[in-house]
């Protein structure tokens, strides 16, 4: 996935569920971590669950580095299941797990938008 760069643009990483089934949490989360200190967005056909969520989010804090790593930014939102995927299906356990995530260097991209159908980002080049 990460490869020498030899374009002036952006990366955009389309992951598969396939390529994260079977993959411990912190397999998971430096594979994220790697593209992401490349300056790429990564997408995550799956997403992550709220608990490699939360640890993506604390190891990257204990990355940041203010002559390098500026830390990251994330989006995520759950695939349209047919159920009760609201506020109120979560509180019931009903929340489905099939989630997409946006994941980039928080200084290249910027969150314009988020709703329930559509994440719009702003994302600048090196």
């Amino acid at each position: 996935m990460t490869e020498t760069k030899k374009h002036n643009g952006v990366q955009i990483d389309l992951i598969s569920s396939d390529r994260l089934d079977g993959m411990a949490t912190m397999e998971k989360i430096q594979l994220i971590l790697d593209s992401v200190r490349d300056g790429d967005i990564v997408i995550l056909e799956e997403g992550l669950t709220p608990d490699e969520e939360s640890r993506l989010i604390e190891t990257t804090m204990s990355e940041i580095d203010p002559d390098g790593f500026n830390g990251i930014e994330i989006e995520t939102y759950p695939q349209s299941s047919g159920g009760d995927s609201g506020l109120f299906g979560r509180i019931m356990g009903n929340d489905d797990s099939s989630r997409l995530t946006v994941i980039g260097p928080a200084d290249q991209i910027e969150t314009l938008h988020k709703d329930e159908t559509v994440i719009s980002a702003l994302v600048s080049g090196n």
